[in-house]
């Protein structure tokens, strides 16, 4: 007699990224569908990773995160946003971003709470949501520039909401939040016991002179917020999964007690690494727009060749195309065709609880300069996928 296993997340299949990803493998084909580089961390990092392994940095670091790290982070999160945060209380060094949002979700959300999640969204935030027997409330943003829709959350908002999650930039369109969308989120929360859990895993990847808006900024939402980052997107190195939340003590307090028994730690010898780099760096992070703006524009100027549609992203290293000009397929059927033919896209639908009507794949543009040209060599070449 076989065991009968309950799932906790019957819904729930495997990820589209490793879909995909394991797709472009099979099939040779350019991978632009999970979101990775194809080159390396700066230098110096890696150096300073190798140092830190030569020095037997290799047992557990303190559960909260290395001192040396989060004290850089503090003076880098009060020069970036104004915001002076205790680095022995208010900042966690955990293994991903993923890890963060997971653990603040499962700390904060308590069965029957309701959490407003906005679609397209990333897809660990509602199965956390479930995992934590809470409800996730989907609200679409706007199909012309994928904003809150302002009206929608004031219609949603009640009694059980206790977690609205937002993510700028924001994966998978690009879009941004504006600075009054914090604004906002400040006034319907306000005299509330609603958290905000904000995932800036992309801070650093806004383009055309635009600044990041960050609830770090704003003193009334981070009374209340949890904010998200990750140095994996912010130094090319998505392997290293090594990222960090910021939160006011009493909400951070609560975070730890659950990421203490769910990975403990993260990964010593990258803290050791990122500590040195942060103390001794003036370059990367103040470059890394400009970086990424110049890959963003290499790869739109070669979709303008292609018959592809588009709005250049305002942020993260995805471009989000419309393929109605080349095929009538759901964008499912659409990304496993043109992967078959050798690009590889993520289609939009699985960001979701209700798709709509759209012909949507993202595109992840982190690549060589010589990569994005091949790619952008096979789709241009396409003329009608069936």
């Amino acid at each position: 007699m076989s065991l009968t296993v309950e799932s906790k997340l019957p819904e729930v299949g495997t990820t589209i990224f490793t879909v995909m990803s394991a797709m472009a493998a099979e099939h040779g084909a350019i991978n632009l569908s999970q979101g990775f580089p194809d080159y390396n961390p700066p230098e110096a990092l890696v150096d300073a990773m190798c140092e830190a392994l030569r020095d037997g940095k290799h047992q557990y670091a303190p559960m909260i995160g290395l001192p040396a790290l989060r004290e850089q982070l503090a003076i880098t999160v009060q020069s970036r946003y104004q915001r002076k945060v205790n680095p022995d209380s208010e900042i966690t060094v955990c293994p991903g971003a993923t890890e963060a949002l997971y653990c603040a979700i499962t700390a904060l959300v308590h069965p029957g709470d309701e959490v407003i999640v906005f679609d397209p969204a990333y897809d660990s935030y509602a199965p956390a949501i479930e995992l934590a027997k809470g409800k996730a409330l989907h609200l679409p943003l706007t199909m012309d520039n994928f904003a809150i829709d302002r009206d929608r959350v004031r219609d949603a908002i009640n009694s059980r909401t206790r977690m609205i999650i937002i993510n700028t930039p924001h994966n998978p369109t690009g879009s941004t939040l504006a600075y009054d969308d914090l604004d906002f989120l400040a006034e319907v929360t306000r005299d509330t016991n609603i958290v905000i859990l904000s995932d800036e895993v992309y801070e650093y990847l806004v383009f055309d002179g635009a600044q990041h808006n960050s609830v770090l900024a704003k003193d009334e939402l981070f009374q209340r917020s949890v904010a998200v980052f990750s140095f994996g997107k912010t130094f090319h190195a998505t392997g290293w999964k090594t990222g960090y939340c910021v939160a006011p003590q009493n909400l951070m307090a609560e975070i730890r007690k659950v990421h203490q028994y769910v990975t403990f730690v993260a990964n010593t010898a990258v803290q050791f690494a990122l500590a040195k780099f942060y103390a001794e760096d003036t370059e990367h992070l103040s470059g890394l727009a400009d970086f990424y703006q110049g890959k963003r524009d290499l790869f739109c100027a070669g979709l303008k060749e292609t018959k592809f549609s588009f709005t250049p992203s305002r942020g993260t290293y995805f471009q989000l195309v419309d393929y109605s000009a080349l095929s009538d397929l759901v964008d499912i059927e659409f990304c496993n065709a043109i992967t078959r033919s050798g690009v590889a896209a993520i289609p939009l639908s699985p960001f979701y609880k209700e798709p709509p009507d759209h012909r949507l794949a993202r595109f992840c543009f982190a690549k060589n300069d010589g990569t994005l040209k091949q790619a952008l060599g096979i789709l241009a070449d396409f003329t009608r996928i069936e």
